[in-house]
């Protein structure tokens, strides 16, 4: 590890390239201050700003280990465009989200089926949705679970996920990473539908 410590950004996307998951952690570690206070900085939220750092370096796992990456020199350019572009995806959907069209005046806005209280229907086929979800999760592999569950049910930190599983942060995002894809896949061999 200490003479990893000495090696090129690009070196250690290289080493990690090949499997060497220490140096994504050597990667991950020189840069997570830069790069969390470039998001938080622009976001201004804490909550928000970690799920943006998180989702910056899962992005990135996935690129290099799909061998995507371009050996360009400027891995920090790199990452910050990975956050940047997190950041603004981030605002477009905040903007999409909070956005009221009143262009049809036929139509009364607080007409919405989401605005609504659930029928009988509705309950019985969000039933089904986490029934079916409950499912999914316990036809994972532990380890993979054992990170869906903290991260999403238990709202912890990839940090504090590594903590509590003794691993590092790199292994608990790619964990994650993991269980998310089999779980599409899953719900695609099965024709599973999770969404109402």
């Amino acid at each position: 590890m200490q003479t990893m410590t000495k090696l090129t950004d690009d070196q250690l996307v290289s080493a990690y390239a090949k499997g060497d998951n220490k140096a994504f952690d050597v990667l991950l570690r020189r840069h997570q201050t830069r790069v969390f206070s470039y998001i938080l900085h622009i976001v201004k939220n804490k909550d928000v700003a970690d799920d943006i750092f998180q989702e910056t370096f899962v992005k990135a796992i996935t690129t290099i280990k799909q061998g995507r990456y371009t050996d360009s020199g400027k891995f920090t350019a790199w990452i910050s465009r990975i956050a940047h572009n997190l950041i603004i995806d981030y605002y477009r959907q905040e903007k999409a989200e909070n956005t009221v069209s009143s262009d049809d005046a036929q139509s009364d806005m607080f007409n919405r089926r989401d605005l609504c209280d659930d029928n009988i229907e509705d309950r019985m086929v969000t039933g089904q949705i986490h029934d079916d979800i409950r499912r999914i999760v316990h036809a994972l592999p532990d380890t993979q679970r054992e990170v869906l569950l903290m991260r999403y049910y238990r709202n912890m930190s990839f940090k504090e996920i590594a903590d509590a599983t003794g691993v590092s942060i790199n292994t608990a995002l790619g964990r994650m990473r993991y269980a998310i894809l089999n779980m599409r896949k899953i719900a695609s061999d099965n024709n599973i539908v999770l969404t109402t």
